[in-house]
């Protein structure tokens, strides 16, 4: 049996081992024994054997949800957590996989009308910038339109992420989204590098992405700097505030 959850391992890594821990405290119990791979897009894939390997699907379903994997399990008004891709190549929008890979791999797309309905009126790459995204960050989107002909998908982020974007980009905070390392990996390059001061809050939005909220006054390039030899190959991104501003 198996369960591809809405969390990708990539990157060091290091998420193969957060899971493992994670499933032990989870369904360890159980008379089920479990392997972790991933699929071809990056997923985390549970197959499970053993007497209990339905009532530990179940659980892992409860604990993380199911990618829909199917464009067919895809309907107007469902809401998914996937993570960006490919963002800045296209200028007419941001897209989102949210795991289909059948009858291929098709990701949503947040067409760029809506963003700047929602976000202001200014390019798409702008956006990116601002709010500091970068490839494999979660996010959560509502489905608006699904075409299965054309193969199409239509998406919205959802009230509650665009409250989320509204915040941290107007609290004054510099913050940091790291992806490609295990939260755990984060905290020990703060510590090494003597930054752990420096941080507000350790927010996990994800497995392997993690949210850093600077101090007032602490700015966003200079931690960069210092923590990135200690996460390759991590990714970092940047909510960037005028220095100024910042520590008014």
């Amino acid at each position: 049996m198996e369960v591809i959850i809405p969390q990708k391992i990539y990157g060091d890594r290091s998420g193969f081992n957060k899971l493992n821990k994670k499933l032990k405290s989870l369904i360890g119990d159980l008379d089920v024994s479990w392997k972790i791979s991933i699929t071809t897009r990056q997923w985390a894939k549970i197959t499970l054997e053993g007497e209990d390997k339905e009532i530990s699907a179940n659980l892992i379903r409860e604990e993380w949800g199911e990618i829909p994997y199917s464009l067919s399990n895809v309907n107007e008004g469902d809401i998914f957590f996937g993570r960006l891709i490919d963002l800045g190549e296209v200028g007419y929008g941001v897209y989102v996989d949210i795991g289909v890979l059948k009858p291929r791999p098709k990701d949503a797309l947040i067409p760029l009308y809506w963003l700047k309905r929602t976000f202001g009126e200014k390019p798409v790459r702008q956006m990116i910038r601002e709010f500091g995204w970068v490839d494999y960050l979660p996010v959560e989107i509502r489905i608006e339109r699904v075409e299965r002909l054309a193969q199409e998908i239509e998406a919205y982020l959802t009230e509650k992420w665009i409250k989320k974007i509204r915040g941290w980009t107007s609290d004054k905070y510099d913050k940091l989204f790291i992806v490609g390392t295990i939260s755990e990996n984060v905290e020990r390059a703060l510590v090494e590098t003597g930054h752990s001061r420096d941080v507000r809050r350790i927010e996990e939005l994800g497995l392997m992405e993690t949210m850093l909220i600077l101090k007032k006054g602490t700015h966003a390039p200079g931690i960069i700097k210092e923590i990135g030899p200690y996460i390759k190959p991590a990714k970092i991104g940047a909510i960037k505030f005028p220095r100024d501003e910042a520590e008014t």
